[in-house]
């Protein structure tokens, strides 16, 4: 038994574009035959590959033909470029590669997306990114939902490699208003047990983590949720509340007294690369470029 590369890309293209109909826009076809090349995959595999919901979404088995259709469409992009046959034209035709990556929302707003912009620049792509959790983006990278992944997790996935990218340290600050007003005295943990705080989540515990490591009980603090990273900077920056911030993000604002740091230890994130085990010279150069960026953005891992 094959697996036929145009029904397994069929599959891939429904769940990218959350739609039978969508994904027959772009791929010039009907939506009938869209419905059908998925309809006979499953039968050919004997599994139910998409749930046909709001959007579309893959199935267990789904993710697997989904993640062997992104890596025919990988190896089929290097060989083009290798036989000089992609000029970097329009994507009306879908011509361009499109690279799915997960990233964590403080490296997307801090330093990640500098090298995307220069591998734009060098090859016919274009990047379809997934923000979550560093706790959290390995999963997209085990479900075939992205080829690479910048996550906390240093074990390799399954069938892929991990190499470290550094440490993303974040320091609690605050806006100088701000602590004028809700802490007038000083930073301990008295004052830190009824001044406001600003999480990104409810799955962020960086604020609660360096509130514990101060001897308070995070439960008991009054706190905001702001969940989108540049927003959350600005929250914090406005006197909203006190947060962690990545030093990369927070230096410039504590340099022109936007910000105060509030002290105490910092708190270490490190951060990994990890992507599919697939020779692939463009998926070798993206790692290359992030791994240079994040060489001038992080912490070397064990300083």
């Amino acid at each position: 038994m094959s697996i036929d590369q145009e029904l397994a890309l069929t599959v891939a293209m429904v769940v990218d574009e959350g739609s039978l109909d969508a994904a027959a826009r772009r791929m010039h076809v009907t939506p009938s035959a869209v419905s059908q090349r998925v309809r006979s995959l499953e039968e050919q595999l004997g599994r139910v590959l998409v749930v046909r919901s709001r959007p579309v979404r893959a199935t267990s088995a789904g993710e697997i033909v989904i993640r062997l259709a992104r890596q025919y469409a990988l190896l089929e992009h290097d060989a083009l470029e290798q036989f000089g046959l992609r000029d970097g034209g329009d994507d009306q035709d879908g011509a361009l590669a499109v690279i799915p990556l997960a990233v964590n929302a403080d490296s997307l707003a801090s330093w990640f997306l500098a090298p995307l912009a220069r591998l734009s620049v060098r090859h016919p792509v274009v990047f379809d990114l997934h923000r979550d959790d560093q706790d959290f983006t390995a999963g997209l990278l085990e479900a075939g939902t992205v080829m690479a992944a910048v996550t906390s997790r240093a074990a390799p996935v399954a069938g892929c490699t991990s190499r470290p990218l550094g440490v993303l340290r974040y320091e609690a600050v605050a806006a100088p208003d701000y602590l004028a007003r809700v802490m007038p005295g000083s930073v301990d943990g008295a004052s830190l047990a009824r001044a406001p705080f600003i999480d990104f989540d409810r799955r962020d515990d960086l604020q609660r983590e360096w509130l514990r490591q101060r001897g308070v009980d995070a439960a008991r603090v009054p706190r905001h949720y702001v969940p989108a990273s540049r927003d959350f900077a600005e929250a914090i920056v406005r006197g909203l509340g006190w947060g962690m911030l990545p030093h990369v993000q927070a230096a410039s604002w504590v340099e022109e007294q936007k910000l105060v740091s509030l002290g105490g230890p910092g708190i270490d994130v490190p951060l990994y690369w990890q992507q599919w085990n697939l020779r692939s010279e463009l998926l070798d150069d993206i790692a290359a470029e992030i791994m240079a960026e994040a060489s001038r953005a992080l912490i070397p891992v064990g300083h």
